[in-house]
């Protein structure tokens, strides 16, 4: 007996105790994906349809998750890490082009992203709306992140004598709300237009409020 005893090295199936967890978290947000942002919704999934649609156990889900709440916080903070990076990729890409032509190349990537899976969209736009004051929270500060970044573009281009120079945080928060009320109802099939017809309209939006009529003629 003494020569079959071995230390634990925490690994089984040739993934530690740490990828093992990794793994089932991926599984649950999914299924998450697919069951909140298709049928039946977030209101109309259990923990039990939700652990059938991950292939794993009930059990599994509470080791990860204690409710289904959680599930749906983890999920939109994921759809927003993933089009923010998308954005930043861009913007990365973008630089030393005519502002125009960054803040295309910026919404191009965003909305691309965004609708590139209509799941995503719901998730940001429907799903996440009145569940409660815990995740009203979470959207507003990722909303905030948003308008931060606007608000940071906008007072560069504006230090660079691209843009009119003004207090940015009223404008960047109300083209945000214009951007999210777009692309809703651009996906929800309200709005008779391509994407790229939609995004065109953002940028001529977002370039009206950073060279306003009358801004680079003396009259500013």
């Amino acid at each position: 007996m003494a020569g079959r005893l071995r230390t634990p090295t925490g690994r089984y199936g040739g993934k530690t105790a740490e990828e093992r967890q990794a793994e089932r978290r991926r599984r649950f947000l999914d299924a998450a994906l697919q069951l909140f942002g298709d049928t039946p919704g977030y209101r109309g999934t259990t923990v039990a349809a939700l652990s059938e649609a991950a292939g794993l156990s009930t059990r599994q889900f509470y080791e990860e998750f204690r409710t289904l709440e959680d599930v749906l916080a983890a999920l939109h903070l994921q759809v927003n890490d993933w089009a923010e990076q998308a954005v930043l990729t861009a913007f990365a890409a973008a630089q030393g082009l005519p502002l125009a032509d960054r803040v295309t190349a910026i919404f191009r990537a965003y909305a691309g992203n965004v609708t590139s899976d209509p799941r995503r969209i719901r998730i940001t736009f429907v799903e996440i709306i009145g569940v409660s004051a815990r995740l009203e929270e979470q959207r507003l500060a990722r909303r905030a992140r948003w308008v931060d970044l606007i608000r940071a573009e906008a007072t560069s281009a504006a230090e660079r004598g691209e843009a009119v120079t003004r207090d940015y945080r009223l404008p960047a928060a109300a083209f945000i709300g214009s951007v999210n009320g777009l692309l809703h109802d651009w996906s929800a099939g309200w709005v008779d237009a391509t994407l790229d017809e939609v995004v065109e309209e953002l940028v001529r939006q977002l370039l009206g409020i950073l060279r306003p009529v009358g801004w680079g003629t003396g009259d500013d």
